[in-house]
């Protein structure tokens, strides 16, 4: 039910130039306009699943997602191709004037094409009015996502000890921070 909900939502703002454009003219459309943000659902957890697979020696199981759709303060949202195939997923949690990212993953053949920065954008603005700051942690070993992230705006404001669980014991973590207030 909830997949041709999404069907019909994406048929009222569909954008027929867009994707004309890009099938007249390839180069014309950058490949991450093309994608579409809709929240994720329990249908949505094998794709999911299999990309949390491919990217983490240590991945979420299906019940920490499975508690993400439970917890009222986490949304959870899948980014789709034009195809309608799940490339990549994110989840936040906001509450008490707080956004925090809890995870941002794509698929690694989509990987370097901007849906990355798509999610984290759509993340931010989703935050925005809802949160004066937002946080998240990324692993030292993930220069790509550090890069991104300084990029977007976020700025580096400490470390936690033995955040993530790794082969030869534990990795740190590095803790970022976007101020969503504009400064007067």
């Amino acid at each position: 039910m909830w997949k041709l909900l999404h069907k019909l939502k994406d048929a009222v703002i569909y954008d027929a130039d867009r994707e004309f454009y890009a099938k007249v003219f390839p180069d014309s459309v950058d490949s991450k306009d093309l994608m579409r943000m809709r929240k994720m659902d329990h249908a949505d957890l094998t794709s999911v699943l299999k990309i949390e697979e491919l990217n983490y020696e240590f991945p979420w199981s299906e019940g920490i997602f499975k508690d993400c759709f439970r917890t009222m303060t986490y949304t959870s949202w899948v980014c789709e191709a034009p195809d309608d195939n799940i490339v990549g997923y994110c989840i936040i949690n906001v509450a008490a004037g707080e956004a925090h990212i809890m995870n941002i993953s794509v698929n690694p053949t989509f990987q370097r094409q901007g849906t990355g920065r798509k999610m984290l954008e759509h993340l931010i603005e989703y935050a925005r009015p809802r949160a004066e700051k937002i946080f998240l942690e990324v692993r030292p070993s993930n220069p790509g996502a550090i890069n991104l992230y300084r990029k977007t705006g976020f700025r580096e404001i400490g470390t936690r000890k033995n955040y993530y669980p790794a082969k030869n014991g534990r990795e740190d973590a590095i803790m970022f921070e976007l101020d969503l207030v504009p400064m007067l």
